[in-house]
């Protein structure tokens, strides 16, 4: 399993006390793309640009489609940008690709982040993994799940980092999130005020 689909198995599992957007989500499932791909040595950063390196063989669906998804010619996309192209609606393209592999079932218990259907995570080796992750407190899935809201493991601190560019996309991340928790924020400030000037004194 991916840093990506473990991601998503913390967001959806109902331990996780707060529900998850899936904005926030899609972003930082492409982050955690990115951070894998660079673990890979299939890219590296050169300041924010992401360059791409050899094209290792990818026993991971999901994470071959980001890497076939790089700009391979100068110049480099920039690690914002990725996040925001790549990250289009990419919760939903998890969610089918685990639900047809069999992580995610159709229930009564479960939650879904598109809507009142529901949807849980199937008791599994993947399930399994993703949370001892998540309990041990691993860096990087902590530092992710942190971003979207999931609080951390048991230590409740956080998490130490050593490698550069991971922290760098961590970083990016984070803005990303923020900069579309202040787009819906304007967008419900100006809709309330529609609403007023409709609704009159």
């Amino acid at each position: 399993m991916t840093t990506a689909k473990d991601l998503f198995i913390i967001a959806m599992d109902p331990q996780t006390d707060r529900s998850v957007g899936q904005g926030d989500l899609s972003l930082a499932l492409a982050g955690a793309e990115l951070i894998d791909l660079i673990g890979a040595q299939a890219v590296a950063l050169d300041g924010d640009s992401i360059v791409p390196g050899q094209q290792p063989a990818l026993d991971d669906r999901q994470l071959g489609e980001a890497s076939a998804a790089l700009v391979r010619q100068v110049p480099y996309e920039q690690v914002e940008d990725w996040l925001w192209r790549r990250g289009r609606d990419l919760a939903a393209a998890y969610q089918a690709a685990l639900e047809a592999d069999g992580q995610l079932a159709r229930g009564r218990s479960g939650r879904s982040l598109f809507g009142a259907e529901r949807l849980e995570v199937v008791d599994s080796p993947a399930r399994r993994q993703a949370l001892g992750r998540r309990e041990a407190d691993e860096p990087v899935l902590a530092a992710l799940a942190a971003v979207v809201g999931i609080p951390g493991g048991p230590s409740g601190e956080q998490p130490s980092l050593d490698d550069e560019a991971v922290t760098t996309v961590l970083a990016f991340v984070n803005d990303a999130v923020m900069e579309l928790e202040a787009v819906r924020q304007r967008r419900s400030i100006e809709k309330a005020a529609f609403a007023n000037v409709w609704r009159g004194p």
